[in-house]
C-alpha cells in the first residue's frame, strides 16, 4: 500500500519513487484558510480618516479597537504632514507680527528670524541662503523682517542679525558680519551654524569652514615662527658691546 506508513515507503518517497503522502482533506483546508487569513489586508488599512468614520459601524469589536489604534496613527501622520507643509519658505513679517510669529510659535517648532536691511549686500546674501534652507528644512519656520520695523535705531554694524527661537526663548544668535560667517558665507556654513544650536538636523558630517579655519591658524603660526626667526637673527647680528 503506497499510502501506508512504513519505513520502506518513506525511503521510496524520499527518492521520488512514490509520490508524497496525501494529507487529510481537513488539514489541507485548514492550511489554505490560514494562508488566506495571513494574506488578507484589513479593509480599514486602505481607508482614509473620513472613510473610517463612516464605516465604523460595519466592523466588530476587535476590528474597532484595531481601527482606533490605526486612526490615531494616521492622525499623527497627518499632523506631521500638515506641519511640514505649513513652512518651507522664507516669509517676510513686520514688527507687529513678531510676538505672534516668533515668541508665540508652537512649542515644538524652531524659528529662525533674520533682521536685515535691503541696502546691505551681506543681508541679501543671508536671505538667499535662508530661502534655500527653508526649502530643505520645511519643519523649521524661517522668517525675515526689516530691522526698522522691529527695532528702532539698530546699528548697521550689528547686521545681519540672525536669531534662533524655541518655546519663546532665544537659543542662538549671530550678530554682525563676522558672527554670521563673513562676506563670503556659503549656505553650507550657515546650515552648520544653525545645526550647532539645534535648530536643524543637518546631513553635513563636519564644519564646511573647518579647512579654512585650519589654514588660517596654520598661516598665523607660520607668520609667528617667521617673525621669531627674524628676531633671533637680528639678535645674533647685533654687535656685542663690552
Amino acid at each position: 500500500d503506497p499510502n501506508e506508513d512504513t519505513e520502506w515507503n518513506d525511503i521510496l518517497r524520499h527518492f521520488g519513487i512514490l509520490p508524497p503522502k496525501e494529507k487529510p482533506k481537513d488539514e489541507i483546508e485548514e492550511m489554505v484558510l490560514h494562508l488566506q487569513k495571513e494574506a488578507e489586508v484589513k479593509p480599514y488599512e486602505r481607508m482614509t480618516l473620513e472613510e473610517l468614520k463612516e464605516a465604523e459601524d460595519d466592523f466588530d469589536e476587535t476590528d474597532r479597537k484595531a481601527i482606533e489604534k490605526y486612526r490615531q496613527q494616521r492622525l499623527q501622520e497627518w499632523k506631521c504632514l500638515q506641519r511640514r507643509q505649513k513652512y518651507g519658505e522664507l516669509r517676510e513679517i513686520c514688527g507687529e507680527q513678531y510676538v505672534k510669529e516668533v515668541t508665540n510659535a508652537p512649542e515644538d517648532v524652531w524659528v529662525v528670524i533674520h533682521l536685515y536691511r535691503s541696502s546691505m549686500p551681506m543681508c541679501l546674501l543671508v536671505n538667499e541662503h535662508l530661502s534655500l534652507l527653508a526649502r530643505k528644512f520645511p519643519e523649521v519656520k524661517f522668517l525675515k523682517a526689516i530691522v526698522n520695523s522691529c527695532i528702532q535705531n539698530y546699528h548697521d554694524r550689528c547686521l545681519p542679525t540672525i536669531l534662533v527661537y524655541k518655546t519663546g526663548e532665544i537659543k542662538g544668535r549671530f550678530i554682525g558680519v563676522a558672527e554670521c560667517g563673513g562676506i563670503y558665507l556659503k549656505v553650507e556654513e550657515l546650515e552648520w551654524k544653525l545645526a550647532e544650536v539645534g535648530a536643524i538636523e543637518t546631513d553635513l558630517e563636519e564644519n564646511p569652514k573647518k579647512d579654512i579655519i585650519n589654514m588660517m591658524t596654520l598661516s598665523v603660526q607660520n607668520v609667528s615662527a617667521h617673525e621669531d626667526t627674524n628676531t633671533k637673527s637680528s639678535d645674533v647680528m647685533k654687535p656685542h658691546i663690552t
